[in-house]
């Protein structure tokens, strides 16, 4: 089952007034190893730490294939406001090979000392947006489900970016990350769907009581202040 996979980067951010707000969004990759506990990597700072970081929201991985797609989609515009090989989504982990259409909840990594479980896709916000100054990234990323997603860490423990994600275990009714997005985000109340979704039992328990409003209420919680920034 053994599934080996090099990063490219790891990065961690100290919080910042930038972009016209208060960030950690702004991070510099690290070398050598570095102390990966429940809450996340040695260093890495929340500057909303309602919305971002905690027990399911340790470590933040994106594909690095998808900074080509965002260069061609948005153009000039995009590429003369950063460097496409900075952590321009705010990740911890960069990587090569690992998608939305592969990754599933509840994978289990082995990376150095440490285990680290899949709980949920990244939910794009607003700060995508203004750290781009591009009004409807964290919407198009959204539509797209281009998100990037969540661990949880089992296993605490020294890790670096030299040593690879070792996939060492996949839950039986294993859903992808891609599948998970379009659900939640594209199809939200559907309720065949939403009831797949709650069977997921390790999607983040944020995520399956919103699911459980849902099936309750037909009724899906307000996108408005994470995508937009406002009520």
């Amino acid at each position: 089952m053994i599934k080996t996979h090099m990063l490219r980067n790891v990065y961690y951010g100290e919080i910042a007034q930038r972009y016209g707000m208060e960030t950690a969004m702004d991070k510099h990759s690290v070398e050598g190893n570095l102390y990966l506990s429940f809450e996340g990597l040695a260093g890495d700072e929340h500057a909303d730490q309602m919305h971002h970081g905690g027990p399911d929201r340790a470590l933040h991985q994106y594909p690095a294939e998808h900074y080509v797609y965002w260069q061609k989609k948005y153009g000039a515009a995009y590429v003369e406001r950063v460097n496409a090989q900075v952590a321009g989504m705010g990740e911890n982990l960069s990587s090569l090979g690992m998608t939305e259409d592969s990754v599933c909840l509840g994978d289990r990594y082995q990376w150095g000392e440490a285990v680290i479980e899949v709980s949920q896709p990244r939910s794009p916000c607003f700060k995508i947006s203004k750290r781009w100054a591009i009004e409807e990234f964290s919407v198009d990323m959204q539509a797209i489900s281009r998100c990037g997603w969540l661990y949880r860490v089992i296993t605490p423990g020294m890790v670096s970016v030299d040593q690879p994600l070792e996939l060492i275990a996949r839950v039986d009714n294993a859903m992808t990350i891609k599948a998970v997005c379009e659900i939640y985000f594209g199809d939200p109340l559907n309720t065949e769907k939403l009831l797949q979704l709650q069977e997921q039992t390790t999607l983040a328990k944020t995520w399956l009581n919103n699911v459980a409003h849902r099936l309750e209420n037909n009724q899906v919680e307000d996108w408005n202040f994470r995508l937009f920034g406002h009520a």
